[in-house]
């Protein structure tokens, strides 16, 4: 990792509504969005609008950037001025901080009725950004225009900005589940449920679909637990688009720029050219599908070394029903369909396939997702789990203990719940 003033995310509570700061891999470095990648139209709906991030971002003034976004967005997104997210915050309170990172801040706030016309009475999240850090005005400007002409159900909703003088700010929605990954790593976290998993995978799926269906495809390029969110019926909606762009045009079969991204989450043709295309996306998923599927980290320093790459380290796994068993979560407990738990591998193998040609494309992906949820061939009563005369709680302890099963050949199956890995 290259050496960075930006500090790891320090999630303070479970109901977390944060956007992860990136870690920089090696090489990895900000780019410079191009023209033309905010000046065309993206979808029909919504439509992007021709607003050129090139000239805002250029602009020092902080008046003249307001300007343009009004002009641009409308009632669509509020500008709220500086004192007034200091009210809604309570000056930033500590007591209301949700987390912090390489962008700066998170904090809890409330907006009522009154403070804009149209603008409900809801709890908020607001970003404050950090301008000398990794993410600084660029991509605060790029989550503007993309958010701002951007609506599903499974992206979060932004809600309002701030541009003043230097500071820079976003309000989100509040998410009160806060991210996938504080659910499945965080220690003190209770496990979360086949079906639960599943609706998550699903949500996140449609929120990609989404980007890549549009006229013109947008690049997530940052899909990863952490930018998963969850509302309070753990619904998923994708965050945090400061790494976003625009896909390839005309005859182009991809973007070229600088890499930039997380470790183990970044497709290997896109770490190794440059070249990005929609399929970095599809790469990114598969891994998040791993996690999901093993409650273990994409990178997990932690581990032994052979056991460190989740995609490494599962591959052998994937395509065997025996050998499957092992690399289940074992917080589960049994509690899992065996042949969605299957279907799940075989597509997370398709997605992290090393030719891009290779994985699937969303629809597929969220038509195979999608017919997982009706199977009811739990493991632990179709003889699937070792059965043992204490509770399921106790089964998994034992695994986590890393001991070896007659009959499963299973090592190393530990509850995956390490600390985050930190920039160094």
């Amino acid at each position: 990792m290259e050496d960075s003033k930006s500090k790891p995310w320090i999630p303070f509570t479970a109901n977390c509504c944060s956007v992860e700061d990136h870690s920089i891999c090696r090489n990895f470095s900000r780019c410079k969005p191009s023209r033309s990648d905010f000046s065309k139209n993206v979808a029909p709906l919504p439509s992007f609008r021709r607003l050129l991030f090139s000239d805002l971002s250029t602009r020092s003034n902080s008046t003249r950037i307001n300007e343009d976004l009004q002009q641009s967005f409308g009632q669509d997104l509020y500008d709220f001025q500086l004192s007034e997210l200091r009210g809604v915050t309570q000056n930033f309170s500590s007591n209301f901080l949700l987390g912090e990172g390489g962008f700066g801040t998170v904090h809890k706030g409330y907006v009522d009725d009154s403070l804009r016309p149209g603008l409900k009475a809801q709890a908020v999240a607001v970003k404050l950004l950090d301008i000398e850090g990794l993410q600084g005005h660029r991509e605060w400007l790029a989550e503007v225009i993309f958010l701002g002409q951007l609506r599903h159900p499974n992206l979060v909703k932004l809600i309002g900005y701030c541009c003043e003088d230097e500071e820079r700010l976003l309000v989100y929605e509040f998410m009160p589940r806060g991210s996938l990954e504080n659910h499945l790593f965080k220690r003190l976290s209770v496990s979360l449920p086949w079906c639960t998993r599943l609706k998550i995978a699903i949500g996140a799926a449609k929120g990609l679909a989404f980007l890549h269906g549009a006229e013109k495809p947008v690049i997530y390029r940052d899909f990863k637990t952490s930018n998963i969110l969850l509302d309070s019926d753990f619904n998923a909606k994708l965050s945090d688009f400061g790494l976003a762009k625009m896909g390839p045009e005309g005859s182009n079969t991809h973007v070229t720029t600088r890499v930039m991204g997380t470790y183990g989450y970044a497709a290997p043709e896109y770490v190794n050219t440059g070249h990005l295309t929609t399929k970095s996306d599809i790469y990114s998923f598969g891994v998040v599908l791993l996690e999901l599927l093993t409650g273990r980290r994409a990178m997990d320093k932690t581990r032994p070394k052979d056991e460190q790459n989740l995609v490494d380290w599962a591959k052998p796994y994937l395509t065997s029903t025996r050998r499957l068993r092992c690399l289940v979560d074992p917080r589960l407990a049994g509690q899992y369909s065996v042949k969605g738990a299957k279907e799940m591998a075989l597509l997370a193998l398709q997605c992290v396939s090393l030719q891009p040609r290779d994985r699937p494309k969303m629809p597929a992906i969220i038509e195979t997702l999608e017919s997982l949820q009706h199977l009811r061939d739990m493991a632990v009563t179709s003889g699937q789990w070792p059965v043992s005369p204490k509770s399921g709680k106790n089964n998994a302890a034992y695994y986590a203990k890393g001991r070896k099963e007659s009959g499963f050949g299973c090592k190393n199956s530990v509850v995956a719940a390490s600390p985050r890995i930190k920039s160094k």
